[in-house]
């Protein structure tokens, strides 16, 4: 399900996935952190059968004081016996508010924190390695969590740790768009916006896991390719302006802050 030219919501979208079948080892290994492991004992070329299902959205807001917010949580299981849930919940501004910051962040922490104290320094520092753009240096957005390869638990654990994330979604993200969503901007507040959404798409097209299984897996293009925002924008050589907000942000993306 898309929407589009809302009013809060340039675009937005939520995906249900319920996929069975073979896949490529190849597309295997795009799908998980350990994808090799999870081939073991296969023949070279052999496919390799699978059952996977995964809830997801992605908000791209009007307004540029407004960040993007996406999420992804999903399970995937061989008939080898081998399964694991992975997903997450991150947020991207293209203007830095550091009261929402620690809103989002702490709502955050505060799930991870009822499941296992472990499991939030790991997951945000997951985030902030996963989301990195590697030929330019610098994250996607301002991170949140991240995790992949989850069976060392049983799997109703691993399933309540997804749900409870999945229900901090709307108390994380919410309050912040209600916050700015009417803010005051400038033309070029909104060009940098459409700057950071190029990011997004570079991010998304060639680094994101997600993206990289459904090509591979032969998925419905439209609906793996639904988490671009409905524009963007690239400048040559672009560089912010030293002690703008823009640069504050940019400085945010490339040396990954705490917020809580």
């Amino acid at each position: 399900m898309v929407l589009k030219e809302g009013g809060v919501f340039e675009k937005a979208g939520c995906s249900l996935s319920v996929v069975y079948g073979e896949m490529p080892q190849e597309a295997l290994a795009a799908a998980t952190e350990r994808g090799v492991d999870r081939a073991k004992g296969l023949k070279p070329g052999e496919k390799v059968p699978f059952f996977a299902c995964g809830l997801s959205s992605v908000m791209h807001p009007r307004n540029p004081m407004a960040p993007t917010m996406h999420f992804n949580y999903r399970y995937f299981e061989t008939d080898g016996g081998v399964w694991w849930f992975g997903g997450g919940t991150d947020i991207t501004p293209s203007y830095l508010f550091e009261d929402d910051m620690r809103h989002f962040h702490g709502t955050y922490k505060e799930v991870c924190d009822a499941h296992d104290p472990e499991y939030y320094p790991k997951f945000k520092k997951w985030a902030d390695e996963y989301f990195t753009i590697k030929h330019r240096g610098e994250t996607r957005g301002l991170g949140g969590i991240f995790f992949d390869d989850q069976n060392d638990k049983d799997r109703d654990a691993h399933f309540a740790f997804s749900k409870d994330c999945v229900d901090a979604v709307v108390p994380a993200y919410v309050p912040i768009v209600a916050k700015h969503k009417d803010d005051a901007f400038t033309p070029d507040q909104k060009a940098w916006q459409q700057l950071r959404r190029g990011r997004y798409v570079e991010f998304n097209l060639v680094y994101d896991r997600g993206t990289v299984f459904g090509l591979k897996t032969g998925g419905r293009i439209e609906s793996i390719l639904m988490s671009l925002p409905e524009t963007a924008r690239w400048e040559y050589c672009h560089e912010p302006a030293p002690g703008s907000p823009e640069a504050d942000i940019l400085d945010a993306f490339k040396t990954p802050r705490e917020w809580v």
